[in-house]
């Protein structure tokens, strides 16, 4: 099977980026700006006949006018630290102007509006902006006499504006308390990963090492009376001793009491991997496995680790993805370590949408757990959805290296 078309790396860096606005990137710049904007239009455009907008000179503004308009708009400059104050500010400054000729403060209090519902906390003093609102408009109206369809309409927008902000308010502090939801599971499950290590190294590696010392502390008593018996006991110390080099493997390798239920048995290896590879297909996935120049003696952790990360990630396009999907395992080698990349075209349900890459490890233990393997010998997992579909998953992992 070619599955090179398939295997088209993706760098790390090349996901789609959110879009970011000027008010997002330079937010008192840009308001500043939009103060500035405002006070402008609120100056030289006004109403004109049959609802028409016309340019009106500066020097028919008289120079109270021209100073409540600079105050209103101003204010706008402050419309995320204090909005509603801003909002309060605006409102009296549009109210004073009524019946002058020269109340144009509506677009001013529509901002002032949204931006109270977008930033302020306190709902409760919002509504009371929202009502100070209203309450204006209909005084606006009644001093100039206009259909009181016209002053319906206003305030159904001063509330529109509101609602729009809050709207966005509310979703973003969801979205905030989604990742802060996800980044303590994703803690979590690190520190139930490492407890659980803890505990197994106290319980069975310590229980291994004190048997040595025992063991060679009587060999070294009996040695010159008993030599026999000292060679026995060093025998014992020999077997107890690899007995801990295998346990530790075990440990290092973050398993799962699920993934091997007896716990018996050598550890997988990449050796392995075609028959995880023929278990993965019966269970209805199409998979491909490619090796380029992979050492044929890895050390024992790095070899573990490696065949659990494919397993991993095959287990989650099965899961997540599903049977028809086809995936690419391809293992490679650099000039530190191995490489290792699994990649599906998510052609059976869809996997994992919207997901940042680097929140993806916050859904479960799979991507989570893998992340931790790599980082345990000083590599690198990258996870992310690719751009035309499907799921990636790359690792690097060092054959010398140091724990991160």
């Amino acid at each position: 099977m070619d599955g090179t078309a398939l295997f088209s790396p993706t760098p790390v860096g090349s996901a789609p980026r959110r879009f970011r606005g000027p008010f997002a990137r330079w937010p008192r710049a840009a308001d500043g700006v939009l103060a500035t904007v405002v006070f402008l239009g609120t100056v030289f455009v006004t109403d004109g006949p049959g609802d028409s907008l016309v340019i009106r000179p500066i020097g028919d503004v008289p120079i109270p006018a021209l100073l409540v308009f600079a105050v209103a708009s101003a204010a706008l400059y402050w419309r995320r630290r204090a909005p509603l104050v801003v909002l309060a500010v605006v409102l009296v400054a549009w109210a004073s102007t009524i019946g002058s000729g020269y109340a144009d403060l509506g677009g001013v209090a529509i901002i002032a509006l949204y931006s109270a519902g977008r930033y302020a906390t306190d709902d409760r003093w919002a509504y009371l902006g929202v009502g100070a609102a209203i309450f204006v408009v209909t005084l606006d109206n009644l001093a100039d006499p206009a259909p009181w369809g016209e002053a319906v309409f206003g305030a159904v927008v001063m509330f529109v504006a509101w609602y729009v902000g809050r709207r966005l308010r509310m979703r973003q502090e969801r979205a905030a308390q989604l990742l802060r939801e996800q980044a303590a599971e994703s803690r979590r499950i690190v520190i139930e990963e490492r407890a659980r290590i803890a505990r197994e190294l106290h319980d069975v590696v310590a229980h291994r090492v004190s048997l040595m010392t025992v063991q060679a502390g009587a060999a070294k008593a009996v040695a010159a009376q008993d030599p026999e018996g000292a060679l026995r006991a060093m025998g014992a110390v020999e077997e107890a001793g690899r007995q801990a080099l295998e346990e530790l493997r075990h440990l290092l390798g973050v398993l799962r009491p699920e993934t091997d239920p007896d716990g018996l048995g050598p550890q997988p290896g990449l050796a392995d991997l075609p028959r995880l590879v023929e278990q993965i297909r019966r269970a209805g996935l199409d998979v491909s496995l490619a090796t380029d120049r992979v050492a044929a003696e890895l050390p024992a952790r790095v070899d573990l680790f490696a065949y659990r990360i494919v397993q991993e990630a095959l287990t989650n396009v099965l899961k997540h993805a599903g049977p028809g999907t086809h995936s690419k395992v391809r293992l490679g080698s650099d000039s530190s370590g191995i490489v290792i990349e699994v990649l599906d075209d998510g052609r059976g349900a869809t996997v994992l949408p919207g997901l940042d890459p680097d929140d993806a490890g916050a859904r479960g233990h799979g991507i989570v757990g893998m992340r931790e393997r790599a980082r345990l010998l000083g590599g690198t997992l990258d996870a992310r959805p690719r751009p035309g579909g499907g799921f990636s998953v790359v690792a690097h992992l060092p054959t010398g290296g140091e724990p991160a």
